[in-house]
């Protein structure tokens, strides 16, 4: 009887566990964020002000540098004391640290243009040492938006913890519906030739921001920055609703190419497609005008793969959000853009819930912040549970086993996007009732111990990747310099993927040095 119970309880802890996540090991989590105030009574006044008003506070993005972990908070909301912040790795390993502000207090003072960041939404450390902050200058979400700043262009020097530069954008550069809250730093040669791009999810466009010249300028009234209007219709967490307006706000840059340009990935919220184009195309203001043909469709992900967060490895691997999913899902840019080529890394219907951010950091280890954005913003949180939890692997971990993973099989097994059917909701139905809580499946606390990295002899198979892309994707391989773009010699009709067959290539670099079949040659 005993040796009959201890089986029945592992059986039920196995279905219990089934979609918890294995890969992504939980570093930090919070039932409702903390600030760490200069002492006890300037918190307890700012409570007692509503300065600080904890339930209003939704961590949205994140970024690894050193010993720093760096969390924004935008101003949705009345009592948020610090917009930029970071947790202080050498003191807290794991836990609920209180957050502190970067890199001060005054320096995240709302309202304050010329001298602090208002709000701040997804950041960006290039490698150069520097962190990208884009301060929206925005106070409220939707209808109780309030633009007391200008969008401004801040970037802080990670040595001395002292900004560097403040560029306001140009009049040009937004309009009455702009919406900005992703960022893609590019730099090319050295650490002064550098880009920064930004999507106007609201506004339809793509701003282009270069270091050297001190500039901007705007890509705008591209259809592809546009929501599909089949794409608006949203289910996580138990609830319904439509983000039918969501244009352009993912993007990923692959590594450098040997033309010295790099691919821009980007989606629009309201889409299950991915576009590119090259920042060649980007980096000249001359373009703004006369592009539209420099830019491709891809094909769609797959149903249920609406995501808001993208990054690509220096190896080629893209890592994206499925918010629809709980899950977090990858792509081999040396592999064709179809859902069968499309992997799931990571998956929790409970830990995962709105993975809203995904980041690789200089080490390859990968970061995912998930916070249950549409609950927050459509619903009501649950304060007696964690709400907002901070997760990390290495990015050979997450990919081990996927269709990602080309360090065994160009193939890879089947674990496509495609694949996996919609999600059962884990909140019921009557969570839309404020007095109604949902009951959460239970997460192990124990999570793997990660491999070592792999060896030179477990990289991939670079003759087979070859073989692939010549067999199926007709184009030539430059095993000197990595991937380079040669004519293809299959015709790909407009209708398919509107580029001329002559159109300029947008290369994507791969640890197999292979490259997509759909990028062309000018």
């Amino acid at each position: 009887m005993k040796c009959l119970l201890v089986g029945l309880l592992t059986f039920v802890l196995c279905i219990q566990f089934g979609n918890a996540a294995y890969k992504l090991q939980e570093r930090f989590n919070w039932k409702q964020l903390d600030f760490a105030f200069p002492n006890e009574n300037l918190k307890q006044q700012a409570l007692a002000s509503g300065d600080y008003i904890p339930q209003n506070a939704l961590p949205v993005g994140v970024e690894h540098w050193q010993n720093r972990l760096f969390v924004t908070i935008p101003r949705w909301r009345d009592g948020i004391p610090a917009t930029l912040t970071y947790i202080n790795m050498d003191h807290s390993v794991t836990g609920s640290p209180a957050l502190i502000p970067y890199p001060d207090w005054r320096s995240n003072t709302a309202g304050d243009c010329a001298n602090s960041i208002t709000t701040a939404y997804r950041i960006k450390v290039d490698e150069c040492g520097r962190l990208w902050v884009l301060d929206t200058g925005t106070l409220g979400i939707g209808n109780t938006t309030t633009n007391p700043c200008p969008y401004a262009v801040n970037v802080f020097d990670l040595a001395t913890h002292t900004r560097i530069r403040r560029y306001e954008l140009r009049p040009e550069d937004t309009n009455a519906n702009t919406f900005i809250a992703n960022i893609a730093v590019d730099i090319g040669k050295s650490c002064d030739d550098a880009f920064a791009y930004f999507s106007d999810e609201l506004g339809y466009g793509l701003i282009a921001y270069s270091w050297e010249q001190n500039k901007s300028w705007r890509f705008s009234g591209h259809s592809y920055f546009f929501p599909d209007p089949l794409r608006g219709d949203y289910n996580i967490a138990g609830l319904n609703f439509q983000w039918g307006e969501e244009g352009i706000f993912g993007m990923a840059l692959s590594p450098i190419h040997s033309d010295g340009y790099r691919t821009m990935y980007f989606s629009p919220l309201a889409s299950h497609r991915q576009f590119a184009v090259s920042t060649r195309i980007l980096r000249d203001e001359t373009r703004v005008e006369d592009s539209y043909h420099d830019f491709i469709a891809l094909d769609e992900r797959g149903p249920n793969s609406h995501t808001t967060a993208r990054v690509m490895s220096e190896d080629g691997v893209e890592l994206f959000n499925l918010i629809d999913q709980n899950s977090v899902g990858c792509w081999h840019s040396s592999m064709p853009y179809s859902p069968q080529f499309h992997g799931i890394v990571d998956r929790d219907d409970v830990g995962l819930v709105f993975p809203a951010d995904v980041k690789i950091d200089e080490n390859k280890d990968v970061w995912v912040l998930s916070d249950r954005m549409p609950v927050f913003l459509l619903s009501e949180l649950d304060y007696n549970d964690v709400n907002f939890r901070i997760y990390t692997a290495p990015l050979s971990t997450l990919i081990e086993g996927t269709v990602c993973d080309q360090r065994s099989n160009v193939y890879g097994p089947h674990n496509s996007v495609a694949a996996v059917k919609p999600l059962h909701p884990i909140y019921p139905k009557t969570y839309l009732n404020p007095t109604a809580k949902p009951s959460y499946v239970a997460i192990p606390s124990s999570r793997p111990s990660y491999l070592p990295p792999y060896s030179g002899s477990q990289r991939p198979n670079v003759p087979n990747a070859f073989l692939y892309n010549q067999q199926h994707n007709a184009l030539t391989y430059d095993a000197a310099n990595g991937p380079h773009l040669f004519p293809a010699i299959a015709q790909i009709q407009q209708i398919q993927h509107p580029a001329p067959a002559a159109r300029e290539g947008l290369g994507s670099y791969a640890t197999s040095r292979s490259v997509p079949w759909w990028q062309q040659h000018h």
